[in-house]
């Protein structure tokens, strides 16, 4: 019997602790919620962001008039170079049908070279006879000036398709450097085929060449904010390979048409960074927050606790009233925003509580 009722006496016990437990869980789910955030003193920034990467100014392709072969490559990917200093070697690979095209035409050319010299000095001398008059001899001279350009034409083809270089006015099968800068890339290693550069064909681009010292910010910025965009606005723009440093500088070109990419309607904006002492990469990526308004030392607080009316003429927030659970509304009046937070121009002071709900649960 005793043993019974000690039995009993533990069932008791559990059933009111588990009473117990499910009480508090149950109030803590009946807590109202409600918290409280400060009005504080701050900056705001109303801001547009554009995303891109940096970029050198101008870029310069490097590619050949003739085509051969790549004999030497001699720079390499991050060589600074000047104007004209060289960069590949082009060795000649004319097929078999060229070498006996320009052969045949250096024997042909010479041909008509010494005929026309013959007819020229056969000319002369039957001038100094009187035979002949002075107009025709000025004809065969003419001839014969013409059969020498011919021939010097026909030398120097023959020279450029089988040496690579012109051996009478000096010109070398050297790419050169196009302009100063640093080398980017180099498309082409010693071995690679080169097609020329002509009117009719783009040709094969062996290398890039840029002034790493003059970098700009490409990007782009979305149809919604563009209309709040100008020439000098200032910038500040954050690179992902360095987190910890900020690139300042200032709108210098919107795009005056927009650009389909993604089902999002784009323009292209172009930033002048300002000098700056951190190293920067051409294809570095980043975003470029636009400066479009900032205030400082204004009020601020989150823009989630602001209820806008009438179409976003008036606002409202809630504040502590006598009764915990029932907060009273207050109108303010709002300033610029940054999506996150908001600016109070009036309505309430610094150091003020205003109550933020609980969220609403979806049943």
């Amino acid at each position: 019997m005793r043993k019974l009722w000690r039995t009993l006496f533990i069932l008791v016990v559990l059933a009111g602790a588990s009473a117990g437990v499910y009480a508090w869980t149950r109030s803590g789910k009946k807590d109202d919620g409600f918290k409280q955030v400060e009005v504080i003193q701050g900056s705001i920034v109303e801001k547009a962001v554009a995303v891109g990467q940096i970029q050198p100014r101008q870029k310069f392709a490097v590619k050949s008039k003739i085509s051969g072969i790549v004999k030497r490559a001699l720079a390499e990917v991050g060589d600074t170079v000047h104007a004209g200093d060289p960069l590949f070697e082009i060795a000649p690979d004319p097929t078999p049908m060229e070498v006996t095209e320009v052969d045949r035409q250096v024997e042909s050319a010479s041909a008509s070279y010494r005929k026309a010299e013959g007819d020229y000095q056969r000319s002369l001398q039957l001038s100094r006879s009187g035979v002949l008059p002075k107009s025709d001899v000025e004809a065969k001279k003419e001839s014969y000036d013409l059969a020498s350009v011919a021939m010097t034409k026909a030398e120097q083809n023959r020279d450029l398709t089988r040496k690579g270089r012109l051996t009478v006015s000096g010109t070398e099968s050297i790419i050169r450097a196009p302009a100063a800068g640093t080398i980017l890339t180099r498309t082409v290693n010693p071995g690679d085929p080169i097609v020329p550069l002509t009117s009719y064909q783009p040709g094969t681009e062996m290398a890039t060449v840029a002034d790493m010292r003059d970098l700009i910010f490409k990007g782009t910025v979305d149809e919604i904010d563009v209309g709040k965009l100008s020439v000098g606005m200032q910038t500040r723009i954050k690179v992902g390979a360095l987190p910890t440093d900020v690139v300042t500088g200032h709108v210098s070109r919107i795009a005056p048409q927009a650009q389909q990419k993604e089902g999002a309607t784009l323009f292209d904006v172009e930033v002048e960074l300002e000098p700056s002492k951190i190293t920067l990469r051409a294809g570095y990526s980043a975003n470029a927050d636009v400066i479009i308004r900032e205030h400082k030392d204004v009020l601020v607080i989150p823009e989630r606790l602001v209820t806008f009316g009438d179409g976003g003429k008036t606002a409202s927030v809630e504040v502590p009233g006598s009764d915990p659970k029932s907060p009273k509304k207050v109108g303010i009046k709002t300033g610029i925003s940054d999506g996150l937070n908001v600016e109070v121009l009036s309505g309430l002071k610094k150091g003020e509580k205003v109550v933020e709900r609980p969220p609403k649960e979806i049943s």
